[in-house]
C-alpha cells in the first residue's frame, strides 16, 4: 500500500490532496465502494503512466477503464491481491500495448504533440524505444518500483529487465542529453505526466459498462453454445446410418468392336433347330450327328 500512495503522489496533480473515506477509515465497504475508492485512487495516476506508454490520450483512458471493468469482474480475487493497484496497472499496461490496436476499425489520428519543447523531445524519445524497454523505463524510473518489482511486472528476469533498462536510458539520454542523469529523467518523467490533462470517468459508469459488456459476452456465448449444439443434432438426425460408396461417374470405352447383328436363318438351320428342340427332351441319349 506503501508503494500505490508513493505512486498516486508522484503522478497526481499539484495541490490534489489524498482523500480517505470515512467508510475506508473504518473498514467497513461494500465491494462497489472498494472498488470506487481504489478507482478514485488510482486511475488518475494510471491514466498519467499509460500516456507515457502510447503518447495518446485516448488509448490511456481506454486502457485504464479495461483494466478496472477486469478488475471489476474478478473482484474477490482483486480485493484478495496484496497490491490490488499493482494488478491494475499490470493489466492496463497490457492493454495500452497491446499489438491488436493497429487492426482497429476505428483508428483515431495521432495526438497532437505537447506544446513545450522538452516535453516534445522526451516523449520522442520514449515512443521511439521498444514496448518492453518502454515499459521497464516507466516502472523503475516513472513509478519507482525495484528492479525485482519491475522484473515480476515485465514478465522478464532481474538481468533481462536490467539489461532493458540500460539501453532504455542510454536512447533516451541519446535523444535528450539531459537526461542522462536518472534523477532528473525521473523528475522530467513525473513533469510530463502531470503536465497533460487527462479525464477519467466515473467510477460507477466504468462498473456499469464492465458489468453490460460482462452480460452481452456472456449471452453471446449462450447464443453460440445454442448454436453448436442445435447444428450438431441436426448433423445426427440427418447424417446416413451406414456408408455408401460413390459411384464412379461413367466413361466411354473405347477400341471395343461393334457387336454384329444376327441375320435370318436359313431352312437348314431351321430344320436343325426344330431337331434340337425335339430331341433334347427325350431322355439321357446324346444327339448324334447324322452323316448320311
Amino acid at each position: 500500500m506503501c508503494r500505490s500512495i508513493y505512486v498516486y503522489v508522484l503522478f497526481r496533480p499539484k495541490g490534489c490532496p489524498v482523500k480517505q473515506s470515512n467508510e475506508a477509515a473504518q473498514g467497513e465497504l461494500t465491494p462497489a465502494q472498494a472498488f470506487d475508492a481504489l478507482y478514485a485512487f488510482c486511475a488518475p495516476a494510471l491514466v498519467r503512466q499509460t500516456y507515457l506508454l502510447t503518447g495518446r490520450r485516448e488509448l490511456a483512458r481506454e486502457s485504464v477503464e479495461r483494466a478496472f471493468q477486469q478488475a471489476w469482474q474478478h473482484w474477490p480475487e482483486v480485493a484478495r491481491d496484496r497490491d490490488p493497484a499493482g494488478w491494475v496497472r499490470a493489466t492496463a499496461y497490457d492493454c495500452a500495448l497491446s499489438p491488436w490496436h493497429r487492426f482497429r476499425l476505428r483508428n483515431p489520428e495521432p495526438d497532437p504533440p505537447p506544446a513545450d519543447t522538452a516535453d516534445r523531445a522526451l516523449l520522442n524519445a520514449l515512443l521511439k524505444l521498444p514496448p518492453s524497454y518502454r515499459r521497464t523505463l516507466v516502472l523503475y524510473d516513472g513509478v519507482g518500483l525495484g528492479l525485482p518489482e519491475t522484473a515480476a511486472e515485465t514478465e522478464a528476469s532481474t538481468p533481462a529487465a536490467a539489461s532493458r533498462l540500460t539501453h532504455a536510458r542510454a536512447a533516451v539520454a541519446a535523444g535528450v542529453p539531459e537526461l542522462a542523469d536518472p534523477a532528473a529523467l525521473h523528475r522530467r518523467l513525473a513533469e510530463l505526466a502531470s503536465t497533460e490533462r487527462l479525464q477519467v470517468t466515473k467510477p460507477t459508469t466504468v462498473r456499469t459498462c464492465g458489468e453490460r459488456r460482462t452480460r452481452f459476452w456472456t449471452r453471446a456465448a449462450i447464443a453460440f453454445t445454442i448454436a453448436i449444439i442445435g447444428s450438431t443434432a441436426l448433423t445426427l438426425r440427418t447424417a446416413p446410418t451406414r456408408y455408401e460408396p460413390p459411384l464412379a461417374p461413367p466413361q466411354a470405352v473405347r477400341g471395343v468392336p461393334p457387336k454384329a447383328a444376327l441375320g435370318p436363318l436359313s431352312h437348314a438351320e431351321l430344320d436343325l433347330r426344330a431337331k434340337l428342340r425335339k430331341e433334347a427332351g427325350h431322355g439321357p441319349e446324346r444327339l448324334m450327328p447324322d452323316i448320311r
